[in-house]
Formats: C-alpha cells, sequence, structure tokens
C-alpha cells in the first residue's frame, strides 16, 4: 500500500469512488441475479411439479381403469359361477371392450392339492387386430401373478417384463376372486389383465423441456421402465446407474423415489454430466416413480442474457461516472495542489511563504485561510517551544542531579561496606520506579559492638518523596545516637513525632529499624508499619519465617504515638531479608501480583546463598514475572547475614 501514499489526490478520488461505484454495480448485479434466478427456480419448481403430477394422474387414470376389469370380473366369476363356454365369451368380451389391454386370464384353483391336480384356466390375448385364446400350458401357482396375490389376499401389479414376443414391455394386475362353498368362502382363483407398456412409453418421451430435458420412469424396485437411452430399460436400476457412475446423490434419489416420496432438487443427468432440476412423484396405483428433468442451463438462459445486458449498462456507467470524476477532482484538486506547494515550504523551515487565497468561500477557501493561520501558530509555537525546551532540559538535568544526590546519601555497598567486621555480610539494592525515589536504606555502625540499619518506604514518588526520605534518613540517624544504646523503639516515637509537627504535605514512611550485636547476634528491632522482614535460617531447616510483628504504625500518620520493640537472637549462619512493597506488589500481564508468599518460596533454596546472590536472584525472578509491564513503585531490599564472632581458626 506505500504505493497508494505516493499517489495524487486525484488518483485516489478516482480509485475509491470508483471501487465504490464497482462495488455498487457489482452488488446490484448480484442481487438482481440472485432475485431473478431464484424466482425463476420457484416457477420452474412449480411448472415441473404440475407437469410431473399432470403426467402421472393420466398414467395412475388408466392403471385404475384397468384395475377395474379384473375386479369386475373376480365378483362375475364369484356371483355367476360361469360354465366355461360363459367364461370364455366373458373373457372374449372384456379384451375387446377395452383396447388398451394385451391379454386377459382367469386362473382356477385346484379342488384339491392332493394329485391329481385339476387345473382350470382361461386365457385371451389380442394378436394383429384379433382376439384368440392362448392356453396357460404351464402350473401357474408357481408363479408370481399368481402366488403374490394369493399370499397377499389383495391384488397387485407386476414387476415389468418382456411379453411373449421377447419385444414388448408388460405388466400385470392380479386379482384374488373366492367362493362360497358349504358355508365358507375359500379362495378360487386369480383374476388377471395383462397391460402393454408402449403407450406408457409414449406418454413419458411425449415430456420434452427444452432441447435436451427427458421423463424417466422406474418400478417399485427402481428398474428403469423408460428411458431416453434404451440400454437401461429393463436392464439397470436408478441403483445400479448410481454404483457404475459413484454417484451417492443419484443413490439417495432413488431411495426416495421407491419410498413414494416426491420432491424437486438439482442432479446431474444419467446420459451426461448436464445439470439438471429433477422433479419426481409416485404413480399411486402400482407404486412406481415418475421423474421429469430439467434443464438448467437452457432455462436459465434468459437470465443470463439479461445479466449480460445489466453488465454492459453498468461498464458504460462506470466509464461516464469516471469521466464526471475526473473533471470534478481536476477542480477541486487545482488550488490544493498550489497549497500543497505552499505548505512544502512551510515545512522545509520557510514560514514566510506565500499562501494562495482562492476566491471562492468553500471547503478549499476555508483551508486556505486556516493555512494561514497555521503560518502563524507556527510562528509563535517554535518561539514558545523553543523556550520550553530549554526549561524541560534545565528540569531533567536537576532531576539527574537530584537521582545522583540521592544515591550519594545512601551508603557504599562496594566492595564491601565494613571490610573490617568480619562477623556479618550485607548487601542492599535499591531500583527507583523514577529518576528519583521514595524507597530508603541505610546502615552504619553506633559502636564496635552494634550495628544500625533501616530499610524504609515513603508514600508518593518523585522528589517530594526523596526529600522527605533524606528528612527521615537524618533525623533516624540523629536521634538513634542520642539514645544509650541506640534503642530502636525510642528513637522511632521521636523521629514520628517530629515529622507530624511540620508535614504540610501530610506524607509519611514506613520504616524498619534494626540493631544487631555482632558479637552476641542479639537483634532489637522496631517497625514503623513496615513489611515485615524474613528470617532465613540455613540447612537442615532451610526454613523462611517472618518476624513477628511490632504493632506500629507508618511515621507522620498520627502524633504521640509510642513505638514498641522486641529482640530475638540470630544464630550464625542465619540470614535476615527486609525489602519493601515494590517487591511483592510487582504486578504481571495479568494483574496478578508477585506476593509474599511467592516470595517466601523463591527465598527457601537460597537461604545459604551469598548475599550479593539473594538480592541479584530475586530481582531477576521480579524482571521476568513482570516482563513487559513498566515498574510503578519502587524497589528496595536489605540481606544481612550473622556469621558470628570470629575465633581463632573460625567462628
Amino acid at each position: 500500500m506505500n504505493w497508494l501514499r505516493r499517489c495524487g489526490l486525484t488518483f485516489k478520488m478516482n480509485l475509491l469512488i470508483l471501487s465504490g461505484v464497482t462495488l455498487v454495480i457489482s452488488a446490484i448485479l448480484s442481487l438482481s441475479y440472485n432475485i431473478t434466478r431464484h424466482l425463476m427456480v420457484e416457477r420452474i419448481e412449480e411448472n415441473a411439479f404440475s407437469m410431473a403430477q399432470a403426467t402421472a394422474y393420466r398414467i395412475n387414470a388408466l392403471l385404475k381403469a384397468a384395475e377395474k376389469i379384473p375386479a369386475g370380473m373376480a365378483l362375475t366369476i364369484t356371483k355367476l359361477q360361469p360354465d366355461d363356454k360363459a367364461l370364455k365369451s366373458i373373457l372374449a368380451d372384456r379384451l375387446a371392450q377395452n383396447p388398451e389391454l394385451f391379454g386377459i386370464a382367469a386362473a382356477f384353483a385346484p379342488e384339491s392339492d392332493e394329485p391329481p391336480l385339476s387345473f382350470y384356466s382361461r386365457y385371451f390375448i389380442r394378436s394383429y387386430d384379433r382376439i384368440k385364446e392362448s392356453p396357460i400350458n404351464y402350473d401357474y401357482r408357481t408363479h408370481d401373478w399368481y402366488q403374490i396375490p394369493k399370499i397377499l389376499d389383495q391384488a397387485i401389479w407386476s414387476e415389468p417384463y418382456y411379453g411373449l414376443s421377447g419385444r414388448t414391455i408388460m405388466t400385470s394386475y392380479s386379482y384374488p376372486f373366492y367362493r362360497e362353498k358349504q358355508g365358507h368362502t375359500k379362495f378360487g382363483g386369480i383374476v388377471c389383465v395383462d397391460l402393454s407398456l408402449n403407450w406408457l412409453r409414449n406418454v413419458v418421451s411425449s415430456l420434452k423441456i427444452g432441447e435436451t430435458g427427458y421423463a424417466f420412469l422406474i418400478t417399485r424396485n427402481g428398474t428403469f421402465v423408460t428411458h431416453p437411452d434404451l440400454s437401461l430399460v429393463m436392464n439397470e436400476t436408478i441403483f445400479s446407474v448410481a454404483e457404475s457412475r459413484g454417484n451417492p446423490r443419484i443413490r439417495e434419489i432413488g431411495r426416495r423415489m421407491i419410498a413414494g416420496e416426491k420432491g424437486f432438487t438439482a442432479f446431474t443427468g444419467m446420459l451426461s454430466a448436464k445439470k439438471y432440476w429433477l422433479a419426481y412423484t409416485p404413480l399411486p396405483a402400482n407404486g412406481w416413480s415418475l421423474g421429469v428433468l430439467f434443464p438448467q442451463d437452457e432455462l436459465m438462459a434468459n437470465i443470463r442474457s439479461l445479466t449480460r445486458i445489466m453488465l454492459g449498462l453498468g461498464i458504460a456507467g462506470f466509464f461516464l461516472i469516471m469521466l464526471v470524476i475526473r473533471l470534478i477532482s481536476k477542480n477541486i484538486t487545482k488550488p490544493l495542489r498550489a497549497l500543497a506547494q505552499s505548505a512544502d515550504q512551510i515545512a522545509s523551515g520557510n514560514l514566510e511563504a506565500t499562501i494562495p487565497i482562492p476566491e471562492t468561500r468553500d471547503e478549499v477557501g476555508h483551508l486556505a485561510l486556516s493555512f494561514t493561520e497555521m503560518q502563524q501558530s507556527l510562528k509563535d509555537y517554535i518561539k514558545n517551544l523553543t523556550e520550553t525546551t530549554a526549561a524541560k532540559e534545565r528540569i531533567e538535568s536537576e532531576l539527574n542531579i537530584a537521582s545522583e544526590i540521592q544515591m550519594g546519601i545512601l551508603p557504599k555497598i562496594s566492595p564491601s561496606p565494613f571490610p573490617n567486621h568480619s562477623e556479618f555480610d550485607l548487601h542492599a539494592t535499591i531500583r527507583p520506579a523514577r529518576e528519583v525515589g521514595g524507597d530508603l536504606y541505610d546502615f552504619f555502625m553506633l559502636d564496635e559492638q552494634h550495628l544500625c540499619f533501616t530499610v524504609g518506604d515513603v508514600s508518593g514518588k518523585g522528589v517530594p518523596a526523596a526529600l522527605f526520605m533524606a528528612i527521615t534518613q537524618t533525623m533516624i540517624k540523629a536521634q538513634i545516637k542520642t539514645h544509650s544504646g541506640g534503642v530502636s523503639a525510642d528513637t522511632l516515637t521521636q523521629v514520628n513525632n517530629d515529622l507530624n509537627r511540620d508535614n504540610p504535605s501530610m506524607m509519611f514512611v514506613t520504616i524498619f529499624l534494626g540493631i544487631l550485636n555482632i558479637s552476641t547476634g542479639e537483634l532489637e528491632y522496631c517497625s514503623g508499619g513496615h513489611n515485615p522482614p524474613y528470617r532465613l535460617t540455613p540447612a537442615p531447616e532451610a526454613r523462611v519465617q517472618e518476624l513477628a510483628s511490632t504493632d506500629g504504625i507508618a511515621l507522620g500518620v498520627m502524633e504521640g504515638f509510642t513505638f514498641s520493640s522486641k529482640r530475638l537472637t540470630l544464630a550464625p549462619g542465619e540470614t535476615l531479608f527486609v525489602f519493601t512493597d515494590g517487591v511483592t506488589e510487582a504486578m504481571n500481564r495479568d494483574g496478578e501480583l508477585f506476593t509474599e508468599s511467592r516470595l517466601e518460596k523463591l527465598l527457601t533454596p537460597l537461604t545459604e546463598q551469598p548475599v550479593t546472590e539473594i538480592t541479584d536472584q530475586i530481582m531477576r525472578e521480579i524482571d521476568n514475572f513482570s516482563t513487559g509491564i513498566p515498574q510503578t513503585d519502587d524497589i528496595t531490599m536489605l540481606v544481612l547475614r550473622y556469621k558470628g564472632k570470629r575465633e581463632k581458626g573460625g567462628y
């Protein structure tokens, strides 16, 4: 997209507007095509069902008419029980009166199932417009046209078959009749009519839809009775065609058709891969199903033609709009180009460049006036910016100096804070959240036997907190030396009162003050609302535990509060870990805090590590925990390990 940024406004206007026009025209064409196609498909579906059902009703009517003939014959035989001569006359007359029939038969059940069997049947057929009798010279009891209606006790249509000539496809309708004998109803036989399907093939093949549309008829088993491809008729089923073509869609439609369902769906032809719509409906008389295929490309040709016309009109409109936009954009961009040239001069530093003001008072005219005002504002801004930058540089310089002073106030820890004392190791570190911070630590020897150390956290940040920290640090150092033995509680009590007397900014500081007898390991400590330090006991205990609270409050909160202290004795090798809340309240990306529990787990394996390694390892863990999150609070840690009074050759 970098090339687009370098293009002129005229080109961008043409590109954006014409892109929008193209999208609108495309949307209109697409919507029009889809709506028209949807309406066309609905109309085709209505017509398809109408055509398929009309044809099915026509075929069904002929089949129903044929069904009445054996039903009437069965009633006649049952009621009149005609003799042989009368029966032959009745059969011949019925065949002559119904030219759609090929043959008619009456087959009687033997009087007894015990041999010798008495078969009696009469069968008349139509041959070259003549009615003649054709004897049934086989045991008809084993044939489907006789056996199935007898067993099912109902009339049935047979599956299609080739007639005596082997060229005519036929189907038979068998109707059972019964006789009254000694007060009992007994199966009497079957009346059967044979129907040539040539007329049915003519009816189905007469359904022509476009140039390539066609219809087909299948039986209850899916066998093709009629189809334009004669190789399928009586040789294939719709399921064998689906299997040979590997098309499960044809198989699914075949299942629906033989199940007596009706429907309308997209379909791939069986003669080719041509796309069709298929309407299918059952023949209620015999359970066969009729399918009518409508060629999609032929029926949708008008829609495609209309779409091409609309597309041509859209393209013509596109170029007309492009010409109009080009003329308009030139009139707009000409004064803009002049303004752009003036703006380039101003951007290069020539604030005295002449800005052309057009005579019109449209948006371009307002833009030119705004450029003039901007030119003057730039002059004023640069003047003010020069002054502000100089002031900011002075402030930054002063903050850097303040940071150096603050760090200079803190006692030095490198290379060793007390090289003449081997009774303890001590290390402290501080990381301010800003240039200057409000945390503090301090340590110094009260005398040859007592080490005093403090860690504090002032409310707030920046220069005010740093100043308050320095004041507090100075007061503690001054007060603790006035008390015999350096009593920590009395020191904090006095410093708290002094801070409260003159504290207009209402700042306060949490403080931990400890005094260690480096000979005995006895520790006196007092806490002013500060986080409880941890006592680290080395192996085999490897224990980390908080120091007991002295219930003190932060210094500067309330005047007259009396602090108290507690005492404990550190064993050689035990370590004191003092810290500010910047450690435990460090936050990660999910808003989780570092917490005291995480700190305790990290300190447990560090009980015997060097004091510098303890602070370094904890600081690394904090950095890993809060990766990507800016530091919001000062972080201070002080680690003091008591080693015991050194004896000759050891401790």
